[in-house]
C-alpha cells in the first residue's frame, strides 16, 4: 500500500491527463466557508503542486479570496471521468508569494490576464457593454506589452491534512482509502464503499 498521498496523486492525475479529452483537465472544486457560514463551491484550476501542496489562483477580494482570509480551511475535489476516480481534499489555504503569483500570472493567456485587470470577479454588473469598453481599451493601450498582475490577483498553497481516494468499481463495491496527516505521518484507513 503506498503511503505517500502525493505520488498517489500525481500518478492518478497524470493517468487522468493521458485519458482525458476535456478542454480545462485540471479543472477541481473549491468550497469554501462562506462569511455567512454557508458552505461555497466553484470550480477553479488546478495550478501545479508546489513542496506538497496544491496551488490555486484568483483575485483575493472575489468572494473566495474574502472566504478564504477569514477561514482558511477549504476542500478541493477532482472527479476523473475516464479512469472513473475520486479524489478529496481537506486542508488549510496559505497565500502564495508575489514572485509565484507573477509567475502563474505570465503564464495565463493574454484575453484572461485582461479580464483579470477590468473585471472586479463576483461583484455586480450593471452594464457588460461598460465593461467590455473597458477591456478593449486596456487591450489597445497595452497592445505589444507585458501585461502586469494586478495587485489583488494570486492565489493559494493548499497544504492538505487529509485526502480521500476513491476508485468507482462496476460491482459498486468502490474502492477508498482515506490519507490523514497525523504528527506529521500520513495514517491511511480503509472505508466502506
Amino acid at each position: 500500500m503506498e503511503n505517500s498521498p502525493i505520488r498517489i496523486f500525481k500518478k492518478w492525475f497524470d493517468e487522468e491527463l493521458r485519458l482525458t479529452k476535456v478542454r480545462i483537465p485540471t479543472a477541481c472544486c473549491l468550497s469554501t466557508i462562506g462569511t455567512d457560514n454557508f458552505p461555497n463551491a466553484r470550480f477553479v484550476s488546478l495550478k501545479e503542486i508546489n513542496e506538497n501542496k496544491f496551488v490555486v489562483t484568483g483575485p483575493l477580494n472575489s468572494r473566495k479570496g474574502i472566504e478564504i482570509n477569514k477561514v482558511n480551511k477549504v476542500a478541493l475535489t477532482f472527479w476523473w471521468t475516464e479512469s472513473e476516480r475520486q479524489v478529496r481534499i481537506q486542508g488549510n489555504a496559505i497565500p502564495i508569494n508575489n514572485q509565484l503569483a507573477d509567475r502563474y500570472f505570465s503564464e495565463r493567456n493574454r484575453e484572461s490576464q485582461i479580464v483579470s485587470i477590468v473585471s472586479h470577479q463576483g461583484q455586480q454588473l450593471n452594464n457588460i457593454s461598460t465593461l467590455i469598453k473597458k477591456y478593449q481599451e486596456t487591450e489597445k493601450s497595452f497592445l505589444n506589452q507585458v501585461l502586469n498582475r494586478p495587485e489583488n490577483w494570486s492565489g493559494y498553497s493548499i497544504e492538505p491534512i487529509r485526502i480521500e481516494f476513491l476508485e468507482f468499481k462496476p460491482t459498486r463495491f468502490h474502492k477508498r482509502q482515506l490519507y490523514q496527516l497525523t504528527n506529521g505521518k500520513w495514517i491511511i484507513t480503509e472505508l466502506q464503499p
